[in-house]
């Protein structure tokens, strides 16, 4: 999902027609790339191979926005960006929680605070549209 976020970001740098979608979309790069450099560095050390790639799903919604510009892309994306981070917020707080993992448990309490951060940047930008 980060790597989606990553992409999703630099489509939205490119073809927003906001300035705060297209800055939304500049933290979303920025953001998530340290997330996954850090993901990335627990998994080496557990051995964990992470996906290359975005899924399906991921390619599906990058291929429909890429075809989308202005307030029309604007708003499918922020829709997305909320739609998105309300999962993994869920995601993040129970893995918080939950994990039995201590690096990984600390890894989704560190990144927690962020998403939450993103989820209420989307929804403030959705709700000015």
């Amino acid at each position: 999902d980060g790597m989606t976020e990553v992409e999703l970001g630099k489509l939205a740098q490119q073809k927003a027609s906001s300035e705060s979608v297209k800055n939304f979309g500049q933290m979303m790069v920025k953001d998530h790339t340290d997330a996954g450099d850090e993901l990335k560095k627990i998994a080496a050390n557990k051995n964990i191979a992470l996906p290359a790639t975005i899924n399906d799903d991921s390619k599906n919604l990058e291929n429909d926005l890429s075809k989308k510009s202005g307030k029309e892309f604007d708003k499918d994306y922020i829709d997305a960006m909320v739609k998105d981070h309300k999962k993994a917020v869920d995601a993040f707080k129970k893995a918080a929680t939950d994990l039995r993992d201590p690096d990984m448990k600390a890894f989704a309490a560190k990144t927690l605070p962020t998403l939450q951060k993103h989820l209420d940047a989307a929804m403030a930008i959705n709700s000015k549209q």
